[in-house]
């Protein structure tokens, strides 16, 4: 396996989905022979019941299915925010259909037949997006936990900072002695693991912090 399929498909799945029987056993031991765990299917109602894995994922899906076209899966996943990259492939496509798959958030376009290195590629770069994605998503859970562990008065001040007021200005502002807003603060980045001000100002930022009084 290559460093960068390697790097990316660590605990990774990749779902295809073609109603061709030979292409979809013939891109599932393509995929199979790099490492990577594949689940295929025949069509796109037994892809859309199965139960989706927490793990990085991407989609190897067929533009023209039978029942439902590849790019109706498309729509489906989007308006179920799946958030799924999507690498099509198609022995029929043409441009007005690739630019509408590509505008709708598709990694790739890939026409069949294909070398086999293409996909590999393609396969990487949406894994690698996809794990990216899942642990940005996950460094704003924890953030978002450590904020719900604030008092109210921690998360008034936190507020103010995010808005750049200077600790004399947020005792003003709250009607409390400076040191008492020192304190506050303190504890507040004591629980955001914030070493510095600016990572608390950044943290808070993330958050979509600022004061409504400002």
């Amino acid at each position: 396996m290559s460093d960068e399929l390697e790097g990316a498909a660590s605990g990774a799945v990749v779902y295809v989905v073609d109603d061709d029987p030979s292409m979809r056993d013939a891109v599932t031991m393509l995929l199979r022979s790099e490492g990577l765990q594949v689940r295929a299917f025949a069509s796109a109602q037994e892809f859309l019941a199965f139960p989706m894995l927490d793990v990085p994922s991407c989609l190897v899906l067929d533009v023209r299915l039978k029942g439902q076209s590849g790019l109706a899966v498309q729509e489906h996943i989007a308006a179920a925010e799946l958030s799924l990259p999507i690498i099509f492939m198609t022995a029929h496509g043409d441009i007005a259909m690739s630019v509408r798959a590509m505008k709708a958030g598709a990694m790739d376009f890939l026409a069949k037949p294909f070398r086999d290195q293409d996909m590999l590629d393609a396969v990487a770069q949406a894994l690698a997006r996809d794990k990216e994605r899942r642990g940005s998503g996950r460094a704003l859970d924890d953030l978002r936990a450590r904020y719900a562990s604030l008092t109210p008065r921690e998360r008034e001040v936190m507020a103010f900072v995010a808005s750049g007021l200077m600790n004399k200005q947020i005792a003003a502002e709250m009607n409390l002695s400076e040191i008492t807003v020192k304190i506050h603060r303190g504890q507040a980045m004591k629980k955001m693991e914030s070493r510095s001000l600016a990572d608390f100002v950044l943290k808070a930022e993330a958050l979509g912090l600022r004061s409504s009084r400002t």
